[in-house]
């Protein structure tokens, strides 16, 4: 479980974040988190969450987004937000690391997500992209569907194919939150 103060690094995305207040905190209400994303590091998609407002406000060198279809580059003292169900990315759009402050609101599972798909990457279970194999994510993304989906195909596609999909990678032994200390139970490939 993360607390504020924690660090975690997605070592294929280049990120790194410090989280400065939890859904513990906040009683749910936000998830404030201090991101610095290494030259030429990334978000692992393009995502929507569903019911969520993220808010960023850059601190420290330039910072691609895509919000939409617009897609503008931020420095120091920018800030940019994402309506809930609001298609957006980002990237370090600079050659140095990139520092920015983000807030989502309501936090629902989102350390939740984030802490699983951080130690997938620092253990070697995902694509050079960020991804782990679609069983795996489809367990993930079932589990975590309030907070964030794809934004394409529609939501409803998405679910059936869950549907489908996540039964088999519990099968497999894949869980919705991935603890290394404790082991995954599945199979080695990532």
């Amino acid at each position: 479980m993360i607390r504020a103060g924690d660090t975690i690094h997605n070592p294929v995305t280049g990120e790194r974040l410090v989280f400065h207040q939890t859904s513990a905190d906040t009683d749910g209400e936000a998830c404030v988190i201090e991101t610095f994303v290494e030259p030429g590091g990334f978000v692992a998609s393009a995502h929507v969450h569903p019911s969520q407002e993220e808010r960023f406000q850059v601190l420290r060198g330039t910072v691609g987004f895509q919000v939409g279809r617009t897609k503008q580059t931020a420095g120091p003292g920018a800030r940019v937000t994402v309506p809930a169900g609001t298609r957006h990315r980002f990237w370090n759009a600079g050659d140095d690391v990139a520092q920015f402050v983000c807030e989502i609101r309501p936090a629902l599972q989102f350390e939740s997500l984030l802490e699983t798909m951080f130690a997938l990457a620092a253990d070697g279970k995902t694509n050079r992209k960020g991804m782990p194999n679609p069983l795996r994510l489809a367990v993930i993304a079932n589990a975590h569907f309030d907070t964030v989906q794809l934004p394409f195909p529609p939501a409803a596609l998405q679910k059936l194919g869950l549907v489908m999909g996540a039964p088999l990678g519990r099968l497999l032994g894949y869980r919705p939150v991935y603890i290394p200390a404790a082991g995954d139970g599945a199979p080695a490939a990532a």
